[in-house]
């Protein structure tokens, strides 16, 4: 996935122009990516739009989240568990 693009639609998402926050950003994407891949066992094809935006929206939630112990929201929770379903994940 490229994280540079990614960085780009969640800053758009959350409304910042600046390059403060982006070290911040990044190490959030970095960390979902891998979360999703290593954790999850999902394979992310970077040409997939719907891997995209979830890996995008879901970043967003846990940047928005951050001082919060609220649950992933239900719409992250049905399409990520679609995602295992079609894609693929790791069996327990």
């Amino acid at each position: 996935m490229n994280t540079s693009t990614i960085l780009a639609l969640v800053k758009d998402r959350l409304g910042i122009k600046t390059t403060v926050r982006d070290t911040y950003l990044t190490a959030i994407i970095n960390g979902v990516t891998t979360e999703l891949e290593d954790e999850k066992g999902l394979v992310l094809d970077g040409a997939n739009p719907y891997h995209l935006i979830f890996v995008v929206d879901y970043a967003t939630w846990r940047y928005q989240s951050r001082d919060s112990a609220e649950a992933m929201p239900r719409h992250l929770q049905y399409r990520l568990h679609n995602m295992i379903i079609h894609v693929g994940g790791v069996s327990s």
